[in-house]
């Protein structure tokens, strides 16, 4: 099993969820956490809840740092309107979460890698940062000469999700526009977030 899998797995085993909502996920045949005591259930405190929130959010775009993740928290309040929905829209305009949600690869830690190795164009420009900010009409693709991967030709032919409507992606041409930034209940998670929670983390 490749690093990648392995983390993918580990998270979804440490929050006993099926953080992606994929077919292969241990949770589809063990719901419950790793090790002897997986299976203890108690009641959790409100921090508890709250931190719960927060590491799904942060494991669920391929596991931001938590300097990063702050940053964007702060970022959010900054923003006028409701604070969790700035949230949700900024995660939702990394490069790197465009990229997956345009199914141009098949998990959110083929995203990274894919950018971090320079097979992602932004408005024809060569950029290697996932976490990019991409603006609205923004057109984001993979290089031409790279198209032909597998691992993007194995996200464009992926079945286990569909494009969320605020993306315009073309598969033929392995790019995509990000129309405008989603509200949370745009968003396709496959399992319930709870930015408010997140929030309320970070400003006790």
């Amino acid at each position: 099993m490749s690093k990648r899998k392995a983390s993918k797995y580990k998270i979804d085993r440490r929050l006993g969820v099926n953080l992606w909502g994929r077919p292969k996920s241990p949770i589809n045949k063990r719901a419950y956490g790793p090790g002897q005591h997986g299976q203890r259930r108690r009641k959790p405190s409100d921090y508890g809840i709250q931190l719960f929130a927060k590491q799904k959010m942060k494991g669920y775009y391929g596991s931001i740092g938590e300097k990063q993740f702050r940053r964007y928290y702060a970022e959010a309040v900054r923003r006028r309107g409701d604070t969790g929905e700035e949230l949700v829209a900024l995660l939702e305009r990394r490069l790197a979460s465009v990229i997956y949600r345009a199914k141009l690869v098949p998990t959110v830690f083929a995203a990274r890698q894919v950018v971090n190795h320079g097979h992602v164009l932004v408005n024809g420009k060569r950029v290697n940062v996932p976490s990019f900010n991409v603006k609205d009409g923004d057109v984001v693709q993979i290089d031409p000469r790279k198209k032909d991967m597998q691992i993007v030709l194995e996200g464009a032919e992926s079945s286990e999700r569909d494009v969320p409507d605020y993306i315009d992606a073309d598969h033929n041409a392995m790019k995509a526009t990000f129309v405008r930034a989603p509200k949370l209940a745009d968003v396709p998670y496959p399992v319930p977030m709870e930015p408010n929670l997140v929030i309320e983390f970070y400003s006790r």
